[in-house]
């Protein structure tokens, strides 16, 4: 049988739940990262009131949320 100090056997379980815990969040993190994408067809700017907004509807007229006034990509 392999003899081990109790406090060797605490560091090692340490480093390893450190260790799993820095791997998914790196990998959280870079999932994370491409659900960030936005595509440029979805921002819309009013001319009217020159507010920016995100329609993620794939039309060619958007409404304005703030001014109501109808906008054309």
């Amino acid at each position: 049988m392999i003899s081990i100090d109790f406090s060797i056997a605490i560091a090692c379980f340490f480093i390893i739940i450190i260790n799993i815990l820095l791997i998914s969040w790196i990998r959280g993190k870079r999932h994370k990262d491409k659900d960030l994408a936005l595509d440029t067809k979805f921002v819309w700017f009013c001319a009217i009131c020159a507010y920016t907004y995100i329609n993620t509807k794939d039309e060619n007229i958007s409404i304005c949320p703030r001014c109501g006034s109808y906008n054309k990509k």
